[in-house]
């Protein structure tokens, strides 16, 4: 079980784009359900770290998918969980 979840920059600046677009493009009520299902889902990982699948084994990196089109990576350090990154599954995964 990890201690405390740690947002990156990147991870906070991305997560607030795709907020910005699903609000502006459809509405507040999938909005929230992104929002909802996202923090579910740091839950979900911060009680069980390992659960995403290993992306990058030399950097520790994990991914998990939180919708068809997104998919968000974290790292375990010292009992942190460090949200990296939130990803568009339709882009090249190389540009990660």
């Amino acid at each position: 079980m990890a201690e405390k979840v740690v947002w990156t920059k990147r991870a906070n600046v991305r997560f607030n784009k795709i907020i910005k677009y699903l609000d502006q493009k459809w509405g507040s009520a999938t909005t929230e359900n992104f929002v909802k299902k996202t923090y579910d889902i740091i839950e979900l990982i911060t009680d069980h770290p390992e659960l995403g699948t290993l992306e990058k084994q030399d950097k520790n990196i994990r991914g998990i998918l939180l919708t068809k089109r997104n998919r968000l990576f974290y790292r375990i350090e010292k009992g942190s969980i460090i949200l990296l990154n939130f990803f568009d599954t339709r882009s090249d995964l190389k540009k990660f």
